[in-house]
């Protein structure tokens, strides 16, 4: 697919609302959690595996830009084979840094805000 096919390309109506619902209150609270501790350590180490992937990071940034994302457009964006990207998307998922709204035929990939602000006071506490 070319370039110029992509600009061509106009979101659906279903694209243009936000796709993930705002944070749980669990979410929130693990925003409270000690940032130092055994507990923090291993949380901090899941952030970190998933993140220890330059696609993973690219995948980010690309969620970051945007409300969402179906995966076939992330896929547009990359040098990789679908299967590739959707196990880069999973273990991203796994590590709760982006969530996915599966209503209706296509998924919705985002971040997850409160798991950013998360591992940002991981951190900070170091």
């Amino acid at each position: 697919m070319t370039n110029t096919s992509r600009e061509k390309r106009s979101p659906a109506p279903a694209e243009a609302a936000a796709c993930c619902p705002p944070d749980s209150p669990a979410a929130l609270d693990r925003l409270a959690s000690p940032v130092a501790g055994p507990a923090a350590d291993e949380e901090l180490a899941a952030f970190a595996k998933a993140l220890g992937h330059p696609v993973r990071v690219r995948i980010l940034r690309m969620l970051a830009g945007k409300d969402r994302r179906m995966c076939s457009h992330i896929v547009d964006e990359l040098p990789l084979a679908q299967s590739t990207v959707s196990e880069h998307l999973r273990i991203l998922r796994t590590a709760g840094l982006v969530q996915v709204n599966e209503s209706g035929p296509r998924a919705g990939y985002c971040i997850v805000p409160s798991a950013l602000k998360r591992l940002k006071a991981l951190l900070q506490a170091m």
